[in-house]
């Protein structure tokens, strides 16, 4: 999609219809994906229905982010000798967490990935002048020839920015990252296709105001 035509339909009253391009996914909106947004934006949700509610919209999301993995077909016996022919996970998948909100993600990718590779990128932003940098990152050493979910649960532009100039450092190619988000503005959107159009972003919503309290309701800092 144009950036013109992106900046005009950012006016628009609902963000849902908004295209933003065939890099860019929402989960199927339905009334349980409602249902677990509403909650989590909802001031008066305890820490602990926020962490359960959280993570089932967080699982939602990776399940959906493994669809953009590479597979390769491969066939199996079944226990009684039967041949299946069916899919199994291209090898060199890891994924990097934005610290710290971006690990309350981490958990879902393990439970969907046993063994996978996980990386650290820690950013820190001004109050005042929202302007981030990067303070800390350990990758794995092979990333350039990996494919990544980048995990950070709110997007909102600049702190992502950061993270995939990090990884554009390390040698990652913009095609080969998968942003997986639960809350992401139109405006990061823009600014995020603008600057990395071959970047997939894999989100539940996009709306102007994004709960950017999920981090301390998560971890309990609040």
């Amino acid at each position: 999609m144009e950036p013109d035509i992106i900046h005009d339909s950012l006016k628009k009253e609902n963000y849902e219809d908004i295209d933003f391009g065939s890099n860019f996914i929402r989960l199927k909106a339905n009334d349980n994906v409602r249902e677990l947004q509403t909650v989590l934006r909802d001031r008066s949700t305890s820490r602990s229905d926020f962490v359960f509610y959280a993570d089932r919209l967080i699982r939602l999301v990776v399940e959906e982010g493994l669809n953009q993995l590479p597979y390769r077909e491969c066939q199996v016996t079944t226990p009684t000798g039967c041949k299946y022919d069916g899919l199994a996970y291209e090898k060199g998948n890891c994924c990097v967490s934005i610290m710290r909100s971006g690990e309350a993600m981490e958990q879902s990718v393990r439970d969907c990935c046993r063994s996978i590779r996980i990386g650290k990128i820690l950013i820190h932003s001004d109050e005042d002048t929202h302007d981030a940098r990067v303070v800390y990152s350990k990758l794995p050493p092979d990333i350039a020839n990996r494919k990544v979910l980048l995990l950070y649960p709110i997007g909102t532009g600049n702190t992502v920015i950061k993270a995939l100039n990090v990884l554009k450092e390390n040698k990652v190619e913009e095609r080969n990252v998968v942003l997986l988000n639960l809350f992401i503005t139109p405006q990061a959107v823009k600014a995020l296709i603008d600057k990395f159009p071959d970047l997939t972003i894999l989100t539940s919503e996009v709306h102007p105001v994004a709960p950017n309290h999920f981090g301390q309701k998560y971890f309990g800092t609040a």
